[in-house]
């Protein structure tokens, strides 16, 4: 049922909007190969809809993506080599018609607002799945395409888009539009090359900030220069036009919801929009569509400022969005089948008021991009290996486009996300809620999500009502980064998890030298440390004692915990999931062990990391030094620029590096007052430092008690060695120690034994 409102609002664009049929004598011809110039979701979204349209897929992969999930979807798969090579448009349409393809779809980034690139391919013969060349060309450039967009009666910001491109001019410009301002790539996109100047003592730093973002990025650091609007939504509205004129909305989307300029949270419609003001929007977008002669998918993105109810123009993204599959959930349309269908020469399949009317009746759409990225750290993109993955239950309301499955590993050269969450409802409010329980099932191990993040966007009030703005992140920072207590019960499930798959006799878990025995008796009583992931860590200690079989008797203890469970019943459910009988409640717990000495925990819903604490002895023992002074990157990368010079004082938190990621520019900080010693790498080189961590000693695991006739006490140390399986790849070792140089060459158990006796003084 509709509300009175929409119901209403219905009513008066349906009668407003004049009767139009659309064109159906077209000299189409269907498309039957096309090459997808594109990877991840994106290249598996668009090869899905080919392959249930008929159509021959080929598929391009780099070296990184040699075993990925685009690569494999399609038996026509060529390589290109190097990382880079998804930008190399000439190699790309040398193999497009060597594969005999007939049309070429760009997906989303990459090429796809390439107006040169979509040009060549037109001359080689290929249908460019996308707009033409020329609108390509008038919308990528920002200046040029606010002034088509001015003639065309759509309101633009503020700004200046001009030639001079020399710093102190730009400064004066800023000056006279009135700070705040914006600087942005004339031919950005995606969130880079944009920075904000909140007056004209940064200005200068923002601004080269932002060229040498839209340099990398781009190829091109000519920026202009708007006025930022303090509390901005972004909203933008799905366009699609064919070749006979033909122009329709297909609504709007609230991208409001952004970190680093990018949007991690998408909802269709908007909240708390007008609907007078809603109709404007789709009016003002079809009209760019059609002043710069546009075909196919596009998206006219505008700045709504919350204090005015005014719009803006901000800039016309010429391809298939990524948040595209929240219009598709409000209109039930495949708008890749549409891309197909509108580049064979099709006419559109719906009108506007077809459209509208589809609208009204579907209720709301969300979708959350699950990221690799750490919002505890700023949203520091991450990478690696996904060692466990678990998906929500997708139905006719959830939906997921993914790019990876469990095993896969995403990598440092391209963009970090995982998959996009799309999930729908017949209100706002019940979307909501069905986006959190869909959150709540989404399990990753392997490298740092935003999905615990998402979670709480899903449960912060503000939100909720839809008072969302592109601040929103900063604006309601205490809320959304302050960690909630942890659970007395998520230890004891910890402790728990590690003795039960330590008792299952096919168990691969390795506990390392973490777990303690008390006394003689292993199996009867144990003691494990575990240190929180929080930024202050808290050291927790839980005791178990086993009274039988599946019986123990738990006690948790720390600086704010104290809690005993007796006689709590545990068993294995799965191999990585166990099951415990808690006073008044069951509570399921999943644990992942990797092999950094971490162990995940999803219990009622939400994650967990806890660092198994190592014994003193244990980094006596293998020589481990402390690091506290080294500045480490957090993941593979280019070094931009050094703020610094060896001997220079730094205070803490002061710029030090200034690193290349996913095509991300990251400051380095200072954590504490210093000097600075050493820059270990100039400027312009490339790190592969690995982030993630090297297997050890595995063997070691293996060796039985009756082969070493040590004492009882010896025995667990030599068991606790022997399952130690990983070093930090980036600790520094002591090479003086032959306990180091032991580990790293592979020599006899006896000889590490022997050395570690000597430093516990046990002989």
């Amino acid at each position: 049922m509709l509300h009175a409102s929409r119901s209403r609002a219905l009513t008066r664009v349906l009668t407003a909007i004049p009767s139009r049929h659309l064109t159906t004598q077209s000299s189409s011809t269907p498309i039957s190969s096309v090459l997808i110039a594109n990877r991840g979701e994106i290249a598996l979204r668009v090869g899905r809809t080919a392959h249930e349209l008929g159509v021959k897929c080929t598929t391009i992969y780099t070296d990184p993506d040699a075993n990925s999930q685009h690569a494999l979807s399609s038996p026509f798969a060529v390589n290109l080599g190097a990382p880079s090579a998804y930008l190399d448009g000439e190699r790309i349409i040398k193999v497009a018609k060597e594969q005999g393809c007939e049309a070429l779809h760009p997906g989303y980034g990459f090429l796809s607002e390439n107006s040169a690139f979509a040009r060549r391919c037109v001359e080689e013969g290929l249908v460019f799945i996308g707009p033409p060349w020329k609108a390509i060309e008038a919308m990528g450039n920002k200046s040029r395409s606010k002034e088509i967009m001015i003639e065309a009666g759509v309101p633009c910001i503020p700004g200046y888009h001009g030639k001079n491109q020399a710093p102190e001019y730009l400064l004066e410009e800023a000056g006279n539009i009135g700070f705040p301002v914006m600087v942005k790539a004339v031919k950005g996109g995606g969130g880079k090359g944009m920075r904000i100047a909140m007056n004209q003592e940064e200005f200068l730093d923002r601004l080269e900030s932002a060229k040498s973002e839209g340099r990398n990025s781009f190829g091109d650091d000519e920026m202009l220069v708007e006025k930022y609007i303090s509390t901005p939504r972004h909203i933008e509205v799905q366009v699609f036009a064919d070749k006979f004129g033909n122009a329709v909305a297909l609504g709007e989307r609230d991208c409001s919801l952004q970190r680093r300029h990018q949007k991690i949270l998408e909802e269709a419609p908007a909240p708390n929009l007008a609907e007078d003001i809603r109709q404007e929007l789709w009016e003002k977008a079809r009209a760019a569509a059609l002043a710069v002669g546009y075909e196919g998918a596009g998206t006219v993105e505008f700045i709504f400022d919350n204090d005015t109810n005014e719009f803006f123009f901000m800039e016309m993204n010429t391809r298939l969005q990524v948040e595209h599959p929240v219009t598709e959930e409000i209109t039930g349309e495949d708008l890749v089948s549409w891309q197909f269908k509108v580049a064979a020469g099709e006419p559109l399949p719906l009108t506007q008021a077809e459209i509208t009317q589809r609208i009204a009746e579907r209720g709301w759409a969300m979708e959350a991009r699950i990221y690799a990225e750490n919002p505890n750290q700023n949203f520091m993109p991450d990478s690696g290996k996904l060692i466990h993955l678990r998906t929500p239950k997708l139905s006719e309301t959830v939906r997921i486009d993914a790019g990876f499955v469990q095993g896969d590993t995403v990598s440092s050269n391209y963009d970090g996300m995982i998959a996009k969450l799309i999930v729908s409802g017949p209100t706002r409010e019940v979307t909501i809620r069905k986006l959190h329980a869909a959150l709540q099932d989404y399990e990753v191990v392997g490298l740092s999500t935003n999905i615990e993040f998402l979670k709480r966007i899903c449960k912060s009030s503000d939100f909720i009502k839809g008072d969302v703005e592109t601040g929103y992140i900063q604006k309601h920072t205490d809320e959304l980064f302050t960690p909630d207590p942890l659970d007395p019960e998520v230890f004891a499930q910890a402790a728990l998890g590690i003795l039960t798959k330590e008792h299952s006799e096919n168990s691969n878990f390795a506990v390392g030298p973490h777990s303690q025995s008390i006394g003689f008796a292993a199996n009867t009583s144990r003691s494990f440390s575990f240190l929180t992931g929080a930024s202050e860590p808290e050291l927790i200690k839980v005791d178990i004692s086993q009274l039988g079989p599946k019986l123990y008797d738990v006690s948790v203890e720390g600086p704010s915990v104290s809690q005993a469970y007796d006689r709590l019943i545990c068993e294995s459910t799965r191999p990585t999931s166990i099951s415990s009988f808690f006073p008044r409640t069951r509570v399921e717990s999943t644990l992942i062990p990797t092999e950094d000495g971490k162990l995940t925990i999803f219990s009622k819903g939400k994650q967990t990391q806890l660092q198994l604490a190592k014994p003193s002895w244990y980094e006596k023992a293998l020589g481990l030094k402390d690091v506290a002074n080294t500045v480490l990157a957090p993941m593979p990368c280019k070094v931009l620029r050094n703020e610094v010079k060896e001997g220079n004082e730094v205070e803490k938190d002061q710029a030090l590096v200034v690193i290349e990621s996913m095509k991300m520019e990251t400051v380095i900080r200072s954590p504490q007052k210093g000097v600075v010693s050493k820059l270990v790498h100039k400027e312009g080189v490339s790190t592969l430092r690995f982030t993630k961590y090297s297997t050890l000693l595995t063997l070691l695991s293996r060796i039985s008690a009756k082969q070493e006739p040590y004492s009882c006490f010896s025995k667990r140390l030599v068991s606790l060695l022997g399952l130690l399986t990983v070093i930090k790849a980036n600790v520094i070792l002591d090479r003086s120690n032959d306990v180091n140089e032991d580990i790293l060459k592979g020599v006899s158990y006896h000889r590490i034994h022997s050395e570690t006796r000597k430093m516990m003084s046990l002989q």
